[in-house]
């Protein structure tokens, strides 16, 4: 009946040695001796009362603005009201597009008795992951401490000044096997703290003392080498599943940087095996149920390992990040079906996550259609297809994807996830048809499931708009501008810029981290900024413009600022606040990815384009200087931080720079600069600059020598570069694609 409770504690203790040992034998002991039937009110509230939540702008604090709980929103006001009462703080993180905190939600927090419970005994506080990562980050570290798993929704008893003493993600109502219910583990919580509330306040802090040695531990400088590239790379490649792609043996993420790196090296060492990597990964992925075959765009994660049976959301920033995989994957293979995947993801963006009149992209579209199903929305019984298509078309949907009177769902067992299962040569053999008639029928057929899925209550879509996921997004789409030359995204990334330039920026402060209907909320974390920064670069290259680079430049002097840690070197994930409100106060520095790129990561490479575009020393040096701080705490561990890797590939392999010179109406510029930005080289910096307002000294010292040499011409001219040396100037297009192709790979 307690084994929940149990179980965790004794994690703790075997993870986190003997400092937290006489701790938790207390509370066990205490755990196990307490009644079950226990209903002692433990404290009368004197202040406030009521849920708080039916105006939050966030839509998952409001959606629980009806239940019965007495829910605050994260603030003074709810520490405040628990330390003056007394009382543990009951800690919900979530989000909106999280099917099993809407199951928890359904089946405990919708609950009169659970809800009385709470009110009586516990100061209740939920927290939007997305809305808050920096709250969310800090508590799933401890509960993945106590437990060995986090995830959402996560629930943690907090001390009244916020520190956690236990918890763990999803508790059903009543008790089920080995797993106590919130009914018998409400009382039992509230009653160790009543009794032993000394014993949990050491316990607490032990937890958080262990937590924040830990993150001292990952500041251990080191050298940084391109052995310690090398040496990710091979533990990638065991972690590696040869069989069906990405990493791991259950469930499975995308993993964005680390398909970058793969690309990235492949094209400087030519190995095979860092292709395969990729494009194996790639494959099964788009093949797979985590891909929306009908409608577009990735799922956020696979519960198996052959991709088929995925969690729904969708999250705009795995999609973009999977944009850019699939964009380089069409330009490193030349393989057309890349391109087809990266226009499916743009197409759902496009259609629903994204403002398209005013630009902006919007956060998530959740899951479930009501907090009743799992994924109805996406999935198809065999009576619903036989009933949206004809005999023909049918003959080949069911082939293609598999479609059986029982499914992949586990809790509709009838419904179906469409996945790729058979390709259209076999189906044409098997139906002795062509191969040209089952594509026709795919076709028209997926047309009509689209058609049917849009009568469907779909899954709510949050409007919010994140800053770090939009600077991620806008440099997607741009991507998608230089790879495959469309304007239109071209149009909407650089909407969107400047919509939050207009919005979500503070001259001199940097970027907020969300945006909705017409508020700004939440000052800006790292990763708003290294995101919005990176973006801004992007920008320039594509448009020339220099006022974007010089935002880019202000931007990131604010956060070597406000972020850097001047003792120990690295950039906190949040301005660090002595004042800081209960966890918030343990300082975090963002290495690994979660699972898109660590905010130091990003930070490197953004570095290393301000000194390449600049010329300004400073910048390269802080990027070493960043490298270095985190390099030796990955040198003795054996896992793998795939953004931290892709940012000192770059460092160490710098790609080539191109500088275009010649005037704003000269067409042979665009002809150069286009043939500059369509050239696949991963990792390319692109300038483009007038004659007349062109300065030498901003140049790159090989670039500025190139200038000296073959001085000043009328013609526009490409000077391409690669580390202290350039090729001869050229003003022919299809020479510029071949030296960003070619110049300064080795071998070559």
């Amino acid at each position: 009946m307690i084994q929940t409770m149990t179980d965790s504690l004794h994690m703790a203790h075997c993870r986190s040695g003997k400092t937290w040992r006489r701790a938790i034998y207390t509370v066990l002991v205490l755990v196990v001796m307490s009644s079950c039937e226990s209903t002692a009110t433990l404290h009368q509230s004197n202040g406030p009362s009521g849920n708080q939540l039916a105006g939050a702008a966030s839509p998952y604090l409001r959606e629980a603005g009806h239940q019965p709980v007495h829910w605050q929103a994260w603030g003074e006001e709810a520490f405040r009201r628990a330390q003056l009462e007394d009382k543990p703080i009951l800690l919900d993180i979530g989000a909106v597009w999280c099917h099993w905190c809407h199951v928890m939600d359904r089946e405990s927090y919708n609950n009169k008795e659970i809800a009385r419970l709470i009110n009586r005994d516990f100061i209740a506080i939920k927290v939007d992951r997305d809305e808050r990562p920096d709250i969310d980050r800090r508590y799933q570290e401890a509960i993945r401490a106590l437990t060995g798993n986090g995830g959402w929704p996560l629930t943690a008893f907090l001390t009244p000044e916020g520190q956690v003493f236990f918890g763990g993600t999803y508790f059903p109502p009543e008790t089920r096997e080995e797993q106590t219910g919130l009914k018998a583990l409400l009382p039992h919580v509230a009653n160790v703290y009543k009794e032993q509330k000394t014993t949990v306040i050491a316990h607490a802090h032990d937890i958080a003392t262990s937590l924040t040695q830990r993150g001292l531990a990952m500041n251990r400088k080191g050298h940084v080498s391109d052995t310690l590239v090398q040496n990710m790379l091979t533990r990638m490649r065991q972690q590696f599943d040869p069989v069906y792609g990405g990493f791991g043996t259950k469930i499975k993420f995308p993993a964005g940087s680390a398909m970058e790196l793969a690309l990235a090296r492949h094209f400087i060492d030519r190995k095979s095996s860092f292709l395969s990597l990729a494009v194996q990964t790639l494959d099964a992925m788009a093949y797979g149920g985590i891909y929306d075959q009908i409608g577009g765009g990735f799922f956020r994660y696979s519960t198996d390992p052959q991709w088929r049976v995925p969690h729904f959301e969708k999250m705009n920033d795995v999609n973009a990040e999977l944009l850019i995989n699939y964009l380089h994957a069409y330009q490193a293979t030349g393989n057309g079906f890349y391109r087809e995947v990266a226009e499916g993801i743009m197409q759902y963006l496009n259609t629903v996550l994204s403002d398209q009149k005013h630009g902006g992209f919007y956060a998530h579209q959740d899951a479930d259609m009501t907090q009743d199903d799992d994924g109805a929305y996406y999935t198809w019984t065999l009576e619903e297809v036989d009933a949206v298509l004809s005999q023909e078309e049918a003959a080949v949907i069911r082939r293609l994807y598999d479609i059986r009177p029982k499914g992949e769902m586990l809790e509709t067992p009838q419904r179906n996830v469409l996945f790729v299962a058979a390709t259209p040569e076999v189906i044409a053999q098997e139906l002795d048809i062509t191969p040209e008639q089952v594509l026709s029928y795919i076709e028209t057929g997926n047309a009509r499931l689209l058609q049917r899925r849009a009568m469907r209550n779909a899954p709510l879509v949050d409007q919010t708009i994140y800053v770090d996921r939009n600077g991620l997004l806008i440099s997607a789409y741009l991507e998608a501008f230089q790879v495959v030359g469309d304007e239109q995204a071209k149009a909407f990334a650089l909407k969107t810029l400047e919509r939050l330039l207009r919005q979500t920026y503070q001259e001199g402060q940097g970027f907020y981290h969300a945006y909705f209907e017409g508020h700004t909320r939440i000052s800006g974390l790292l990763n708003d900024q290294v995101q919005m920064a990176r973006a801004l670069l992007d920008a320039f290259e594509v448009t020339g413009e220099w006022r974007y680079v010089h935002v880019a430049k202000e931007l990131m002097e604010n956060v070597i600022e406000a972020f850097w840690d001047t003792q120990a070197g690295g950039f906190f994930d949040r301005w660090p606040q002595e004042t800081a409100l209960a966890s918030l106060s343990r300082p975090v520095k963002d290495i690994d990815d979660h699972p898109t790129a660590s905010p130091n990561g990003v930070a490197v490479r953004v570095l290393d384009r301000l000194a390449a575009l600049t010329n300004h020393e400073p910048y390269r040096l802080k990027a070493q200087e960043l490298l270095e701080v985190f390099a030796g705490a990955i040198e003795g561990n054996r896992y793998v931080v795939p953004s931290y890797a892709l940012a000192l590939h770059y460092h160490l392999n710098p790609s080539v720079q191109v500088v275009i010179i010649g005037k704003q109406d000269d067409h042979k510029r665009q002809a150069l600069w286009h043939a500059a930005l369509i050239a696949y080289r991963p990792g390319k910096i692109v300038a483009v600059y007038d004659p007349t307002d062109l300065k030498k000294e901003t140049l790159p010292p090989a670039v500025a020598g190139a200038v000296n040499v073959f001085g000043d011409r009328k013609e526009a001219r490409a000077y391409v570069c690669a580390g202290r040396t350039c090729a001869p100037p050229t003003s022919h297009p299809e020479e510029v694609a071949m030296l960003v192709k070619q110049y300064g790979v080795p071998n070559e």
